[in-house]
């Protein structure tokens, strides 16, 4: 990036004082220039943990299950762990900005307190189900004060038939 620079301002500064002279040649085509191996790297790194993070956002509209989540978010942190620390270590020499460098960083602690959540709730197993269990509904309650009934029945006998009043 600075050796960019520093051509574009000598060639500047060039045509500036050869003047007319100048325009007599016909420039020759610059070729491309490669980025830096150290960006290139950092680009395979970038592309790896996008490719990861494009797999949770396909997870995420097929509502995977939160186990299959948790395994698809440890990758991608991972992957943005390796691509901070080689960004952290190499930073000054491949022209990383600390702006940017801190942007990841802000992005990694989002993700691990998304990646937290998730792998709690895979842990956690799947949710229990409200309302009475199947023991609950075939149990008859228990007969207390409140819920007894007094008076004639079918079968009071003490007060007469059993068949009702004729």
């Amino acid at each position: 990036m600075q050796l960019r620079r520093t051509l574009l301002i000598a060639a500047c500064a060039l045509a500036t004082a050869a003047g007319p002279a100048w325009a007599q040649f016909q420039p020759a085509p610059q070729p491309q220039q490669e980025p830096p191996p150290c960006i290139k790297e950092f680009f395979k790194l970038r592309d790896e943990a996008q490719k990861k993070a494009s797999a949770i956002q396909a997870a995420s509209q097929r509502k995977a299950p939160p186990k299959e989540a948790c395994g698809l978010f440890n990758a991608f942190a991972a992957a943005e762990t390796k691509m901070i620390k080689y960004a952290e270590e190499n930073n000054v020499w491949c022209g990383i900005p600390p702006e940017a460098l801190a942007s990841m960083k802000k992005g990694h602690a989002n993700t691990t307190a998304i990646q937290t959540r998730v792998c709690q709730a895979a842990a956690a197993g799947p949710p229990r189900p409200t309302g009475p269990s199947l023991s609950d509904a075939l149990t008859a309650p228990v007969p207390d004060s409140t819920n007894i009934k007094t008076g004639r029945g079918t079968f009071d006998t003490l007060t007469g038939s059993p068949l009702g009043k004729q």
